[in-house]
């Protein structure tokens, strides 16, 4: 049973794993905090990027001598394998660590494993504290690995009733700076940024990550099918970030950077590229978490593939009575197949209400 220094000390890794958002895939963000056999705190530490020391590393190096019959909290289950790093099961093992507590199992069948690694050396091991808000702020790497494919994440930006552009397609500004800047901090902790070549055409994006300091740029992917929206000297080839342009397979692309060019089946129907397809190819190039952008069109694709795990709406105090909808076509012809969303957090930012909601699972029968 853990005890409330144990649990203030879990919740203090949770606040850590989170600085290391949009900088450590294709690894999780943990967060690691190490209590002296007395109880106090003597270290703790985050993984801050892939390929350097994780968590527990750090936090065992702060706490030094102290970690010897301590207990280390862990945001996940300490890794059993050896990648580019060592496996921090044992170096905890090692450490005189006495006890180890984590929120959540490892579900990635490479490196679980680490708690019978621990008990097997005599280490006490408890699972499960602050689980649920561990999982929540390392929801993105644990449905890559639980469905093989990025988490998504899309968003949007309308009017109160639902528009993202007036009917001359004006659309800057409908919403806040305020509600723009919150969109950098969520660029800034996605892998990748995407968005639909009707965005490409219209607004001639950047999609950088801007004003987050020590921000890790995120992939920039348009999917631009038949590689008509970017153009030489568009700003998304400006060279401050990667960058692919996802186009059909058949598509003439020499325009473009050969480097940039991914090349993609089209939908089986409909128009555009294989959402599954795109989502694969993105997961290979170890991107873990996708922010969707837009437009409508796009955001319509992925609704109908299934393939969108969190919403979040930023809804400005406007009306504009014509003009585009946030979400077109998504393969929904009647009320009752209508996606349902269980809304998890309703936040003013500025003048605005961002929303956020993710999918309710059909239920059998419906």
């Amino acid at each position: 049973m853990a005890t409330a220094a144990e649990t203030d000390a879990m919740r203090r890794a949770i606040t850590l794993a989170a600085r290391g958002l949009g900088a450590t895939s294709p690894n999780p963000v943990v967060g690691c905090v190490i209590l002296d056999a007395a109880g106090e705190q003597a270290g703790e530490g985050f993984h801050q990027r892939a390929g350097g020391p994780h968590a527990e590393i750090h936090a065992l190096r702060a706490a030094g001598e102290r970690a010897r019959g301590g207990t280390a909290l862990v945001t996940l289950e300490p890794c059993n394998h050896t990648g580019r790093t060592g496996p921090c099961a044992q170096a905890l093992v090692d450490a005189g660590v006495r006890r180890v507590v984590y929120a959540v199992g490892d579900p990635n069948p490479q490196a679980t494993g680490g708690a019978d690694t621990l008990r097997a050396a005599g280490v006490q091991v408890e699972q499960g504290l602050l689980a649920d808000e561990a999982e929540t702020g390392n929801t993105a790497w644990l449905t890559s690995v639980r469905l093989g494919r990025p988490y998504v994440l899309w968003k949007y930006a309308a009017t109160l009733d639902g528009r993202i552009a007036a009917a001359d397609a004006t659309s800057r500004w409908i919403t806040s700076p305020e509600a723009r800047a919150d969109v950098h901090r969520l660029r800034a902790e996605a892998d990748a940024v995407v968005v639909g070549s009707g965005t490409a055409r219209a607004d001639d994006p950047q999609l950088g990550a801007r004003g987050i300091e020590g921000a890790t740029q995120p992939l920039r992917v348009v999917v631009d099918t038949g590689a008509t929206a970017v153009r030489p000297g568009a700003r998304v080839l400006d060279g401050s970030a990667p960058t692919l342009v996802a186009v059909a397979a058949d598509a003439e692309a020499g325009h473009l950077p050969e480097e940039a060019v991914l090349r993609l089946p089209r939908a089986a129907a409909g128009p555009g590229l294989d959402v599954d397809a795109l989502l694969a190819a993105l997961h290979a190039r170890g991107i873990r978490s996708v922010l969707l952008e837009g437009g409508p069109v796009l955001a319509g694709s992925f609704v109908a593939a299934g393939a969108v795990d969190t919403v979040v709406g930023y809804l400005a105090p406007v009306l504009l009575g014509s003009g585009p909808a946030a979400l077109a076509d998504a393969g929904i012809s009647t009320i009752s197949q209508a996606l349902r969303l269980d809304v998890t957090e309703t936040v003013r930012i500025g003048p605005d209400l961002r929303i956020t909601a993710a999918p309710v699972p059909a239920r059998k029968g419906n």
